[in-house]
């Protein structure tokens, strides 16, 4: 059993995926071809924005978005402090200092209460500007914007949205990526929409921002790529990714994100009072990145996932470690950065296999297991 199964998806798309792939060998245009343009135009008029540049990575799309907005020393930026390295590290790497703001239980994603306690007390002590806000869409749920967002306008902080989990969520119509001020998302193979490599993308409506980035991605180029105007990146997408990415949306939307969903439905019904299960939000959509449950504690959680294990069933603990409490980190104040929901969730919670080709057998296997060993 995979616990993302890429090998099924590949089988499933092979010719329409050999055939693109071969096109771009035979076309000679690897770096920046027409096939990036395509698909960073299918991916804007998706999300539903006027511009899409695609990069190397969802690390440098979060890295993109802070050049553009000139963060840097003395700046703070407050980010979850439940998530994956990449959404902090990228503050660090300006110069900037990362403000760690807890989460909710039951959605994962940041506590709105936690956000404006921090941006007070770090407007009281002084030292910081508010500066940006990094709100990650977590497993696949959009974070909660109808209220981060009028903390952006109140404090006169850039909205920074961090979809590499959830492309393809939607709070009521309106899809993630295009609710901050700049949004950005990964490619890398697990993510919703995965090429077969690293990859990523920020979206904006800003055409000044878009400019930038676009700029800061391929060297600072100005005019043209010989006409450095400024310090940049590295960060092109190559077209064979992006011929992938552009096969992969279209099964995304025509079967996969509807398909994920009714997988995590049913692991909901089967599993409902016997851990705590994800919530989804009334009027909030999910694209299902991870299938996160909680235990008890970090004892029944290992023994849980020992009994899987022996069921050949793979489990990831996402996120053993918060990044408030990660090493890397430790420079920081401790007194402005505690976070004791972030605390207990790395304790307790357990991601199961998901994924659009997830069969019933499986998944009635895997709910058998967790019932029994509970």
């Amino acid at each position: 059993m995979q616990f993302r199964d890429l090998k099924k998806q590949y089988s499933v798309l092979k010719d329409e995926m050999d055939q693109a792939i071969l096109d771009v060998v035979a076309s000679s245009a690897y770096v920046m071809g027409p096939k990036v343009k395509e698909m960073e135009q299918a991916f804007a008029d998706y999300v539903g924005v006027k511009h899409c540049i695609a990069c190397a990575s969802g690390t440098d799309a979060l890295l993109l978005a802070l050049k553009a907005w000139d963060v840097k020393a003395g700046d703070a930026v407050f980010v979850p402090s439940f998530t994956f390295f990449a959404s902090a590290e990228v503050i660090a790497m300006q110069g900037a200092t990362p403000v760690f703001v807890d989460v909710e239980q039951d959605t994962f994603n940041m506590d709105v209460r936690d956000l404006i306690y921090k941006i007070e007390h770090t407007i009281k002590a002084g030292q910081l500007k508010p500066k940006a806000i990094i709100a990650v869409d977590l497993f696949g749920l959009p974070a909660d914007f109808k209220l981060i967002r009028p903390v952006a306008q109140r404090f006169g902080m850039y909205l920074l949205e961090d979809g590499a989990q959830g492309f393809g969520g939607r709070i009521g119509e309106q899809k993630v990526c295009s609710f901050g001020d700049i949004a950005a998302t990964s490619f890398f193979p697990a993510k919703p929409v995965g090429c077969y490599g690293d990859g990523g993308a920020v979206f904006t409506n800003n055409d000044e921002w878009a400019a930038l980035m676009d700029s800061y991605h391929i060297h600072g180029k100005g005019s043209d790529r010989y006409d450095n105007v400024r310090i940049g990146l590295n960060s092109r997408l190559d077209s064979i990714q992006a011929a992938i990415l552009l096969v992969k949306l279209k099964a995304f939307k025509d079967y996969e994100l509807v398909d994920v969903n009714t997988v995590a439905e049913r692991y909901t019904e089967k599993l409902k009072g016997v851990v705590k299960t994800p919530e989804i939000p009334r009027g909030f959509y999910s694209s299902w990145a991870q299938y996160t449950i909680q235990v008890a504690d970090k004892k029944v959680r290992a023994k849980l996932q020992d009994a899987l294990k022996a069921a050949d069933i793979p489990t990831a603990i996402y996120y053993p470690i918060p990044m408030h409490r990660q090493t890397a980190f430790s420079y920081l104040d401790p007194t402005m950065n505690q976070c004791p929901v972030a605390d207990r969730l790395a304790d307790t919670v357990l991601s199961l296999p998901i994924h659009p080709y997830l069969s019933e057998e499986d998944q009635d296997k895997i709910c058998s297991v967790i019932i029994s060993n509970l």
